[in-house]
């Protein structure tokens, strides 16, 4: 057991690109059996959404993020030349056009390798998400559970 790697990534951003990033090492490292966990905080939590509008009771404020952040990772924009949406669709076109795979695939096959997805309760609780919004067999836990993955991590990365 003491020789298993393990890689944790923090995911905070929002952005396609590096959500995109993040997952291809995720699948890299498990690929090489690391153990590997990605904990989602802040906007990262939008790649773990569903893209279907689940009607849930909340308060203004979180119909008002709910509204304004983008539902699943194939909606989220590019850190750069994101141009009004133009940017992700050329950047889809290219991935397309080299067999690449797309966030939502990445993601799809980091779950069939076991790699550990986490949303930030603390996180959900302050943008007003629920578990009813996210992707089916994540798990939920505070900064104190990812401190428990990473201090025995091989790789720990902030993106």
């Amino acid at each position: 057991m003491g020789d298993t790697k393990k890689t944790t990534i923090v995911l905070f951003s929002g952005d396609y690109d590096k959500a995109m990033a993040a997952y291809i090492i995720a699948n890299g490292a498990a690929a090489y059996d690391h153990e590997v966990t990605i904990f989602h905080t802040f906007w990262g939590l939008n790649a773990l959404r569903q893209e279907t509008n689940i009607p849930l009771k909340k308060g203004f404020m979180e119909k008002m993020f709910g509204k304004m952040m983008p539902r699943g990772a194939d909606k989220m924009g590019l850190s750069k030349m994101n141009f009004a949406g133009f940017g992700p669709k050329m950047i889809k076109e290219v991935i397309k056009k080299h067999n690449a795979m797309t966030l939502p695939q990445l993601i799809e096959m980091a779950q069939e390798q076991d790699v550990k997805l986490v949303a930030c309760t603390m996180t959900m609780d302050l943008l007003g998400l629920q578990k009813e919004e996210l992707l089916d067999n994540i798990e939920y836990a505070g900064v104190a559970a990812y401190l428990a993955d990473a201090q025995d991590g091989n790789v720990n990365l902030f993106i």
